[in-house]
């Protein structure tokens, strides 16, 4: 607790609306914050966004006299502060440039949406640039220290007030604070200067999935301020931080509050609230850990996210010295068994976490959410759509996104934004916004989880930054890597299974996760990024759609009780830029499944029909020989009564033994293969699909009639629907599959087998 509460700076706040019962004196008074927050906004002009490819209906509500106007930190609620959000000057610069004290700069640009979104009004990339306003302290605010607060800046910067450079802070997904107090003029209009540097992908810094050239898994950079920025005034000693730790055990929290200036005579009080009655209080001295008793205490969990309202009280002598307003739950998380595999335990009790991965993207503001209500949207549809938990993918939100996930009962598995990783330096500050992360997020109930990193991106020293991370927050659930690589460290092993599911295999000390599947594709006309899109797995409609998304998450469900698994991350809550595999369009306007169906399948309530009957099994079953080529074939090739006696022939699968899900019985390396094979067919029944599994495109025919074409690949044997006049191409008798398969890069194969229905 000591490391961690070092220098540690609060930036959870309280929201504003619908406000747990045991924090509504703490919202109460926050109304009155909006209206002085905002008072200081830049003046409305003709500012209008740039046209993007993609808009969200919260566009409209945009007002650059009002723009993400709530308290920005609910966690740690002063009465008096300022948005600094609004219209500010802006230009390009270059490397070496001097800032522009007491210089106009031509652009304009709305803070806070970074430098390439439709909503900044820029939409465009510089690696260097200026940002400039003038701002006014209260009068009121006299004779106090000053505090200039900012959420977030990507990725490099530095700070001048009045010609006077104040700080400089790098990384683009920390808050940092400054103290300007002594740089301020007696009175009239403050110059508040801030330069960025941001070369996203051409350097070695913290990027998530920002890239200069966007494509696949990798969208539109964000550079510059895409967090709020804001002022407070604090007296001359006052609370700096808050750590908080609910101990469900011995029915009270722990609260340390860290102080700034003279701490000589100084007493701390912390106050538990249920609504407006005390439940339990206790005082000491600065950076104590106080136990604030919680009597018969009301467990936060997804069912019932009660919060309980903290009041953190400075004194010296009777005096009030400063007083700050939050919140926080009462819960406890670990991995533990439950007498037969390791499980996720929330409370003392198991819990099957199913939650969408979470990008955090937005079409008309890339980070930023264009309104607070936007940004509680997308909580909203998750618990909607009967999701437990979500994972926040390689990003980090705003404090007023956790506080929803607070709020709604979002269990949340936090990310760490990836890096390439590749030099010392690199690695260092990987660490060192790593330990920021943790630092900043300390206090929220919602988040249950570290992933320290993500499919092997950046991937070093997993042993030692994972058992780092567990030293920093021993509260919580460790996961050393999602996906591909792991190390046999952390509190969970987690694999990535597309389409899926999957499950590993339960250890002894670790639980067994599932961080990413599905990724099921269907893009909708009027409601995508462009007209080029993609998925892991395409969808003709919504039906279709829904009955796959039923098919996998009631697959997840059995994998719960055999081998173990005890979560699953599915691919994911909203498209993003060309990815169209989101259960919401990327524009937030349209569900592409069925919401009750999807629901229901979330929570387990999906039934699978009887399984099907192999009228031809795979190889992966029964291997069976097959005749193949790798050389182009003659025309034809697909028909019945091609002549392929010139060609090899070998057991299926086809392929290379390290690919995801194979039964290799013939090893194929190289670019393209085509298959053919001979069946009988008692009769042919009404119904029939095909059970495949193909890295990567594929095309079959029966009897010449194409039944599938299908691009992509998949990591295990899935169903696929034959076309109608390929099914009507089949006899009794003998019948001819024919398959060409072609590879690019990675692990490769191809085999498959008809089924028909049961019953």
């Amino acid at each position: 607790m000591t490391d961690l509460a070092s220098g540690t700076i609060g930036r959870l706040a309280q929201g504003l609306r619908a406000a747990p019962r045991g924090a509504r004196a703490v919202t109460l008074g926050l109304l009155a914050l909006v209206a002085a927050g905002s008072a200081c906004a830049a003046p409305e002009t003709n500012w209008a966004p740039a046209k993007g490819p993609l808009m969200t209906r919260w566009a409209k509500d945009v007002n650059p006299a009002r723009v993400h106007a709530e308290y920005p930190r609910p966690q740690m609620v002063r009465r008096q502060w300022q948005s600094l959000n609004g219209l500010w000057q802006f230009n390009s610069a270059t490397a070496s440039e001097a800032p522009p004290i007491g210089k106009a700069l031509p652009g304009t640009i709305l803070v806070p949406f970074p430098v390439e979104s439709a909503l900044s009004g820029v939409m465009k990339h510089y690696d260097h640039f200026w940002y400039r306003r003038t701002f006014e302290v209260p009068a009121r605010w006299r004779g106090k220290r000053l505090l200039l607060h900012f959420g977030a800046v990507d990725y490099d910067s530095s700070v001048w007030v009045n010609g006077q450079k104040v700080g400089t802070h790098r990384g683009g997904y920390d808050p940092f604070t400054l103290e300007i107090t002594s740089s301020l003029a007696s009175e009239g209009p403050q110059e508040l200067i801030v330069g960025c540097t941001d070369t996203t992908d051409r350097g070695t810094q913290t990027t998530g999935k920002q890239t200069r050239h966007p494509e696949g898994i990798w969208y539109t950079d964000t550079s510059g301020i895409w967090q709020s920025v804001w002022m407070e005034p604090v007296p001359e000693s006052y609370l700096e931080s808050l750590v908080t730790v609910p101990q469900v055990d011995s029915r009270s929290v722990t609260v340390r509050g860290i102080t700034s200036g003279l701490p000589e005579g100084l007493t701390l009080e912390a106050t538990a609230l249920d609504g407006e009655k005390v439940v339990g209080t206790a005082q000491g001295a600065p950076g104590d850990a106080l136990a604030v008793p919680v009597p018969s205490p009301r467990l936060w969990s997804p069912e019932d996210p009660y919060l309980y309202g903290l009041r953190v009280t400075l004194r010296r002598g009777s005096s009030v010295v400063d007083r700050v307003d939050s919140y926080f739950g009462m819960r406890k998380v670990e991995v533990a068994s439950d007498g037969k595999v390791q499980r996720l335990m929330l409370n003392g009790k198991p819990v099957f976490m199913v939650g969408p991965l979470d990008q955090g993207f937005w079409p008309d503001g890339l980070y930023t959410a264009p309104t607070d209500e936007a940004l509680r949207w997308d909580l909203e549809a998750t618990r909607k759509l009967g999701f437990n938990m979500t994972r926040k993918h390689v990003k980090v939100e705003p404090d007023r996104w956790y506080y929803w996930a607070d709020k709604l009962g979002l269990l949340v598995w936090q990310d760490m934004p990836s890096c390439d990783n590749e030099t010392p330096d690199a690695r260092k500050q990987y660490e060192a916004e790593l330990h920021r992360l943790v630092e900043t997020h300390w206090n929220h109930p919602s988040i249950i989880m570290w992933v320290v990193f993500n499919e092997g991106w950046g991937q070093y020293d997993t042993e030692r930054v994972t058992r780092m991370t567990k030293g920093w927050d021993p509260t919580r659930i460790v996961n050393n890597a999602s996906g591909w690589t792991d190390r046999g460290v952390g509190d969970v092993i987690d694999m990535h299974n597309y389409p899926g599911p999957g499950s590993p295999k339960p250890e002894a000390a670790r639980a067994a996760v599932l961080g990413e599947f599905g990724g099921l594709g269907l893009p909708v006309k009027g409601h995508t990024w462009t007209t080029q899109s993609w998925g892991y797995q395409g969808m003709a409609d919504q039906n279709q759609l829904t009955q796959r998304y039923e098919t996998l998450l009631a697959r997840a469900w059995q994998l719960k009780n055999d081998p173990g698994l005890c979560a699953a991350v599915y691919t994911q809550l909203t498209d993003v830029e060309t990815e169209c595999n989101g259960l919401y369009t990327y524009d937030r306007e349209i569900l592409k499944v069925d919401a009750k169906r999807a629901a229901a399948a979330n929570l387990g309530r999906a039934k699978l029909p009887p399984p099907p009957v192999a009228v031809v099994p795979t190889s992966a079953v029964t291997p069976a020989t097959w005749r193949f080529t790798t050389d182009q074939p003659a025309q034809g090739w697909n028909q019945p009564g091609f002549d392929d006696s010139a060609w090899r022939s070998g057991p299926g699968g086809f392929g290379t033994t390290m690919t995801p899900g194979s039964s290799v019985g013939t090893q194929w390396r190289t670019s393209d293969i085509w298959l053919r094979r001979e069946v009988e067919l008692k009769s042919v029944p009404k119904s029939l699909s095909l059970s495949i599994h193909h890295d990567e495109d594929v095309q079959v025919y029966l009897n010449g009639v194409e039944a599938l074409s299908e691009d992509g690949y998949l990591s295990a044997y899935e169903e696929r629907p034959i076309k109608p006049e390929a099914l009507a191409a089949l006899k009794p008798g003998k019948n001819v599959i024919a398959v060409h398969c072609h590879q690019t890069t990675g692990g490769q194969y191809v085999d498959l087998g008809l089924l028909a229905p049961r019953g």
